[in-house]
């Protein structure tokens, strides 16, 4: 499922691929993750859930910016996933986006990885 927001001169385009795996499920937001795109993440991550995959890891490597609404939609998906018995892991985060997760203290609460690969054996191995 790839889905994308229309950019422009001012604001680039912000898309959501979503790579189905046996248990789980990766989640690569692009762009720029704010009030205007956030409902193309929780879209994809309400259809994993919908799906039964709980073994979320959310690649960050292409995502720009967070705001804290999409600091807020993580924070939900997490305890939606977490109380069904399942995990969000994030990996690849850019040290801008990282900074908005340590300044609220969202790194706290968050398995955080630097790779891909890293996130993927984590949430595998339990």
């Amino acid at each position: 499922m790839d889905r994308v927001t229309s950019g422009s001169a001012h604001r680039p385009q912000f898309g959501v691929e979503v790579h189905r795996r046996e248990v789980g499920a990766v989640i690569t937001p692009r762009g720029e993750l704010d009030h205007h795109s956030v409902d193309l993440l929780k879209e994809a991550i309400d259809s994993c859930i919908s799906e039964g995959r709980y073994l979320i890891v959310i690649d960050c490597a292409g995502l720009g910016f967070c705001d804290s609404t999409g600091l807020n939609t993580l924070l939900a998906a997490r305890m939606e996933i977490e109380e069904a018995g399942g995990r969000v892991h994030l990996a690849a985060m850019a040290p801008a986006v990282s900074r908005v997760f340590e300044i609220t203290g969202a790194d706290a609460v968050f398995p955080m990885h630097d790779t891909l690969e890293a996130a993927l054996t984590a949430i595998e191995a339990g």
